[in-house]
């Protein structure tokens, strides 16, 4: 998708008053700019961005009036961060907003100086992108998407759909940080559960299909683990899944829409929307180190009925009275 038609999509302008640093920066011939970089794809990624340039512009900012926005997508490809991290680096953005913890760490590594505000990062603490939730340090902020945490609770919601539950698959991209994080969190709630799991690791989009093949007739469900790599082939994923006769559960909304069976986390369009009152604070004047990592305050719980009748699955009526959205 080019980036014009990408912006049409989020919308048309608006008329909003920019702020002292917007006008300043017209007046000099530049813009202040934010560098977007997405760690899937335009497609992938429409609802997050939506909700980050419409909070911008109810705070004022408004793209090709008094801010601009440069977009770059990593299509699911990690390796690909340190490669458009150095081109918003030399385009001198004012900060760069991001997701995940393999793309902090690549634009930490780039630059000590332009703000880091990462809309989603999984136990960031831990995986070294901050000092703490409260005084952040350095030039990294943002907001934790604490999928390692929830991992239980899924683990919960995926045998109140298959009683019978007792093998487990978790399929994940062990290249990513937090991914790991979150199979130690799945292997401990397992346990606790009387669950035995086997990790079947994907390191690439070609690994997804002999991941979920291994898996078949050998486990009762599939735990998908949330990366970007999952995100960008996301249909695939929930295709495969479903010819295996593997009931799944993700960490995002989006695995759903595209055919997955359910998901339980925190609601990523939210968190990108906060992620914009960030950039707004730092274009302001205020610096990352001052700014309070912030934690999920919307969950989703949803359901894909569809993918529940082709496996042949009988929700609950109690899951489905606390279904934030049933897809059917």
């Amino acid at each position: 998708m080019k980036r014009r038609e990408f912006i049409t999509l989020l919308g048309g302008a608006v008329t909003a008053v920019g702020w002292p640093l917007a006008g300043q920066a017209q007046q000099l011939g530049k813009l202040p700019t934010i560098g977007f970089l997405g760690e899937s794809t335009p497609s992938g990624q429409r609802q997050w961005a939506a909700a980050f340039v419409q909070r911008l512009r109810e705070l004022g900012w408004v793209e090709g009036r008094n801010i601009a926005i440069e977009y770059r997508w990593a299509e699911g490809r990690n390796e690909r961060f340190a490669e458009l991290v150095a081109e918003l680096v030399r385009l001198k953005v004012d900060a760069i907003v991001t997701q995940g913890t393999p793309s902090v760490l690549a634009a930490k590594q780039a630059t000590s100086s332009i703000p880091i505000i990462f809309a989603i990062a999984g136990n960031p603490v831990a995986n070294g992108l901050i000092a703490s939730l409260a005084q952040p340090g350095g030039n990294v902020t943002g907001l934790t998407n604490q999928t390692a945490d929830l991992a239980g609770k899924r683990l919960e919601i995926l045998r109140e759909v298959v009683p019978s539950l007792r093998h487990l698959a978790i399929m994940a991209n062990v290249d990513n940080p937090s991914v790991v994080l979150d199979i130690s969190e799945v292997e401990a709630a397992a346990r606790g559960l009387g669950i035995q799991v086997v990790t079947s690791e994907i390191r690439r989009a070609e690994d997804i299909a002999p991941a979920i093949e291994a898996s078949r007739g050998k486990v009762e469900a599939l735990y998908v683990a949330g990366d970007p790599l999952v995100t960008t082939n996301r249909t695939r994923v929930a295709i495969l899944a479903v010819g295996a006769h593997l009931p799944s559960i993700y960490c995002n909304h989006e695995n759903v829409e595209a055919g997955g069976l359910i998901s339980y986390g925190p609601n990523l369009p939210d968190l990108h929307r906060r992620a914009a009152n960030h950039v707004d604070k730092i274009l302001r004047g205020t610096k990352p180190a001052d700014i309070p990592v912030e934690q999920p305050t919307k969950f989703d719980l949803v359901i894909n009925l569809i993918t529940a009748r082709a496996l042949r699955l009988n929700i609950p009526p109690s899951l489905l009275a606390r279904a934030d959205e049933v897809i059917e």
